[in-house]
């Protein structure tokens, strides 16, 4: 087990362990390159100078390294560091199949067929770059937090020829097809088997064959009839179950030919969940049936009940699991039997006539002519009968007056039973209904779908398509737009760990709405964020609500609210989370705040306030009025107490008279945004430096009593050396005389070459 704090491939951090299986651990750890979480998946120790299980363990990687598929658990890397071989894959927050089937009992019919498509397409994927995953079972599938399936640990996956793969690998028994168990081939649909057998505890909350041994189980997969699923689920649609059925059939040549027919009839199935459109392939009708003597049957029982599973060691493949192991039937003895008596009834008969027929069997010879007279009366009886039909002197009363004109109106009406498919598309469904009831057709809704190009409540396409000719009363399936499709986004990744204030940010730009919650924590400090909902990478229609979860700490520490009001949003959101609180930014416009735009005015709860370690701070920032023009400068005239050392606003800006030389620390050729609240009145102009002032007074005065236009600089500011920071003061001149702060300018200043 690595601890918490190792640091893997110099870039894996461990953050702490998800689970233990039989071949390796799986950690959380925080990739510091990209700045995220993922899932390490490390080999044991005790297998580390294994080379089976080495290799093993990189075939896993290489396997699942080239899928990127959204149902598909994603590899990012592979590699070793100081004996430590470890796998870095996608890291999905939430819970397996198996554990979500053993809280629920048994899933909805929805939910199971919606489980069945995504892993069928992650699958799908994997399958389309010849890899079968062999080892298909609900702990091997993940349900994230949002919703999303994916498939994971292709620990004995193998990439397939073009048809199939010979090996003896077998994964869980339970889930493992009949060609597995026997230990012949597996190939795709092996897969489709176990996937079947998925779907069945899904829906039933059970596996269809259990036993005390793997070799127990493993028989009843190559020898008894599966129990129908319905008889656990009574509720089961019958397509759901034919589809089943299907998956699990013995023979790989009766299941599903690929993933993509399984996909249409579990999309189907929620369309139609009583239709008999699953097309199950019957038994073979010519199968010759032999015949069991009450003796045989006797010894065949004691021999499938006696008969141990032998194990082929020559074949093993030392890097599989002590399940891989090969099952051969006990019929050996019986087909020996029957041959020594076929040999017998053939010497006993060789001797009595070889030597005159030259060797071939009589019994044979007069079967064969019995065979050839019997099919020749058969042939003469339908010529007969078809001479006596075109005579007119069979099939019913009335054959003799038959005439050819009658017959050609019969051939007439068969011809008018089939119908020509009418063109529904670009049509309302209400206009469709009474076109189609005129035609002798049904019509029923498949469903709703985006285009671009056919307009919203009509009808994009049909099935069977327009100008196919079909049986009267037939039912037309359609399918209607919703319009052009919403424009999605996808949530960043990186954002989990970072603060609050930030992450609603990036998501705002994105056109989301976001909701907060909190939740204690003691690994993540307060004010970070947990996770997100829905999670990093998912794609979602703008305007869709993302809710965050953030820290908020232990909650065993008050705190007070720091006093942030003049700040810049910024500047004053560092400090309310400096102190362990969460900040929600408001921006909103306002009068009479006495705050300059993207300024703080005020916070919820106010400054001073006594809150707990982890409580929400709203922080007010002063936006800029919209949809209202800016009420036009009125000339103010200087009064005689007034002193106005610039001008008298007569529109020539008055400006400090410093030039800044050479070795001072300036703000140069300054020009200062215009507060909205300014009232046109003559100004003061204070810097302050090294905390010696602030918005209440003291620092260095610039200007004072002057009007100054806010279009052209003022001039060179000259501050303290050495010192690159400082906050400049705008007051405004107040009707008792006194100076009233009304904005506040965060400036750098740089030494003068």
């Amino acid at each position: 087990m690595l601890n918490v704090g190792v640091i893997v491939g110099e870039r894996y951090e461990v953050v702490g362990c998800i689970g233990s299986g039989g071949m390796a651990d799986v950690y959380k750890a925080k990739d510091h390159k990209l700045n995220r979480f993922v899932a390490m998946k490390v080999l044991k120790a005790e297998f580390s100078a294994d080379t089976n299980f080495i290799r093993k363990f990189q075939r896993e990687a290489q396997a699942a390294a080239g899928l990127a598929h959204p149902n598909v658990v994603n590899v990012f890397d592979v590699g070793e560091d100081q004996g430590i071989n470890y796998i870095v894959m996608e890291l999905v927050e939430g819970i397996t199949l198996k554990d979500y089937i053993s809280k629920k009992g048994k899933l909805t019919v929805k939910e199971a067929t919606s489980i069945a498509i995504q892993v069928s397409m992650g699958l799908e994927a994997a399958h389309n770059r010849n890899i079968v995953h062999r080892d298909i079972k609900p702990q091997n599938i993940i349900i994230s937090t949002d919703g999303k399936v994916k498939v994971t640990d292709f620990g004995i996956a193998r990439v397939a020829s073009s048809n199939t793969i010979s090996t003896n690998a077998m994964g869980s028994v339970h889930y493992s097809s009949p060609e597995q168990v026997r230990g012949g081939y597996s190939d795709f649909k092996s897969d489709i088997y176990s996937l079947g057998i998925t779907m069945y505890e899904m829906v039933t909350g059970r596996v269809p064959f259990d036993g005390d041994t793997t070799v127990a189980i493993a028989i009843k997969h190559l020898q008894d009839e599966m129990v129908p699923p319905s008889q656990y689920a009574g509720n089961l649609p019958h397509s759901l179950e034919e589809i089943i059925l299907k998956c699990t059939q013995k023979s790989p040549d009766r299941r599903y030919s690929t993933l993509a027919e399984l996909i249409n009839d579990l999309k189907h199935s929620l369309i139609d969940p009583d239709g008999n459109f699953v097309n199950l392939t019957p038994l073979s009708n010519h199968a010759q049936t032999i015949m069991i003597t009450p003796e045989e049957m006797k010894e065949i029982q004691e021999s499938a009940y006696n008969q141990k599973p032998r194990y082929d060691e020559d074949d093993e493949d030392d890097e599989d699991d002590e399940e891989d192991e090969i099952y051969e039937k006990p019929s050996r003895r019986r087909r020996k039997k029957a041959k020594e008596e076929e040999e017998d009834d053939e010497d006993d008969e060789d001797d009595d006539d070889d030597d005159e027929r030259g060797g071939i069997n009589t019994k044979l010879e007069k079967a064969m002519t019995i065979g050839g007279l019997i099919i020749g009366g058969i042939i003469i009886c339908i010529l007969i009968y078809l001479v006596a039909s075109a005579a007119g002197l069979v099939g019913g009363s009335g054959g003799k007056d038959k005439k050819p004109e009658t017959q050609q109106e019969e051939d007439k009406d068969k011809n008018k039973e089939q119908i020509k498919v009418p063109d529904l598309s670009n049509k309302t469904p209400e206009e469709i209904k009474t076109e189609l009831q005129e035609l002798g057709l049904g019509s029923k809704k498949g469903g709703e779908e985006a285009s671009e190009t056919v307009e919203e409540g009509r009808i994009t396409r049909q099935e069977p398509a327009a100008g196919q000719m079909v049986d009267k009363n037939t039912t037309i399936l359609f399918y209607v737009s919703t319009g052009k499709a919403v424009e999605e986004v996808t949530i960043p990744s990186g954002l989990v760990g970072e603060s609050l204030s930030s992450v609603e940010s990036t998501l705002q730009e994105l056109g989301l709405k976001t909701k907060v919650e909190k939740e204690k924590s003691s690994e993540v400090a307060v004010g970070k964020v947990i996770s997100l909902n829905p999670g990093e990478g998912t794609k979602v229609a703008k305007d869709s609500e993302v809710t965050i979860v953030v820290s908020a700490g232990e909650g065993d520490t008050m705190v007070k609210v720091p006093n942030v009001r003049g700040y810049m949003k910024d500047a004053g959101v560092k400090i309310v989370e400096d102190q362990g609180l969460i900040v929600e930014v408001e921006e909103v416009w306002e009068e009479n705040t006495g705050a300059g735009i993207g300024q703080i005015f005020e916070t919820v709860p106010k400054a001073n306030t006594r809150v707990e370690v982890g409580s929400s701070v709203v922080v007010r920032v002063l936006a800029q009025k919209q949809a209202e023009p800016e009420p036009e400068e009125e000339e103010s005239q200087g009064t005689e107490e007034e002193p106005n050392t610039g001008n008298n606003n007569n529109g020539t800006s008055a400006t400090t008279g410093v030039t800044a030389t050479s070795g001072q620390w300036a703000f140069k050729n300054a020009k200062l945004q215009k507060p909205t609240n300014y009232q046109g009145g003559a100004v003061q102009i204070r810097l302050v430096q090294n905390d010696n002032g602030d918005e209440s007074g003291g620092g260095k005065v610039i200007l004072e009593g002057d009007y100054i236009d806010f279009d052209k600089p003022i001039g060179d500011i000259v501050g303290e050396d050495g010192v690159e920071t400082g906050t400049l003061y705008l007051a405004e001149k107040q009707d008792d005389g006194t100076y009233k702060t009304i904005y506040k300018y965060q400036v750098n200043f740089e030494e003068v070459q």
